[in-house]
């Protein structure tokens, strides 16, 4: 594997992206405590070492069939971060808590249940997050190395850092509930990892 402290920087500031995962997690922690934010990232983390293994699979039979292969999915991968960073700098909008329907209006001995299942099943079912897999993890990889190793490594690195960022997030929720949802912080937030995102993937076509 190549440059693993920038990965990890890199999967760091994919997390903290607001999306829909971040929005989950805000909205069953602030509707049921921090004990429901902590079963929502957790079965965050469940659907990400699903789709961890799906794309483990899949591009190791590309990668062992063909290096060329190996390397367009690499330059489109830093075509699609530079697109992820010039979507994040310039929208206008703020992620909503309300985008997400609360599901977990029931007794207080299911909410726990409901925001890991909500969690997992947000991600299972969303195509999107194996993209980011496929076109994030092959910028690391050293062709000439154990493939299979290095995209697991590599994936549950991911799936670690990003349960990290929640749990952080869920622990500061109660602190900062008014600031998190201040539009100004949002863009401010959006802007820096947007910059970040396409700094990091036009260095990976320089």
């Amino acid at each position: 594997m190549d440059h693993l402290a920038a990965y990890m920087l890199m999967a760091l500031m994919m997390s903290m992206l607001p999306g829909t995962d971040t929005v989950l997690v805000m909205k069953n922690t602030m509707a049921h405590g921090s004990k429901a934010g902590y079963y929502t990232t957790l079965g965050i983390a469940s659907g990400l070492i699903f789709w961890t293994m799906i794309a483990v699979f899949g591009l190791a039979v590309v990668i062992a069939r063909s290096v060329f292969l190996f390397h367009v999915i690499k330059y489109l991968g830093a075509a699609y971060l530079i697109y992820l960073g010039l979507r994040a700098f310039f929208t206008k909008s703020t992620f909503s808590m309300d985008s997400v329907p609360d599901h977990n209006k029931k007794s207080t001995h299911a909410y726990v249940k409901d925001s890991f299942f909500q969690g997992a099943v947000s991600n299972v079912l969303n195509p999107k997050t194996v993209l980011v897999y496929v076109t994030f993890m092959p910028q690391f990889i050293h062709v000439n190395g154990n493939t299979n190793q290095q995209l697991i490594i590599l994936g549950f690195i991911l799936t670690w850092i990003a349960a990290g960022w929640f749990f952080i997030l869920v622990y500061f929720l109660d602190v900062m509930k008014k600031w998190f949802k201040k539009p100004v912080f949002q863009k401010f937030f959006q802007k820096c990892t947007g910059v970040l995102l396409m700094g990091f993937g036009v260095k990976m076509i320089v």
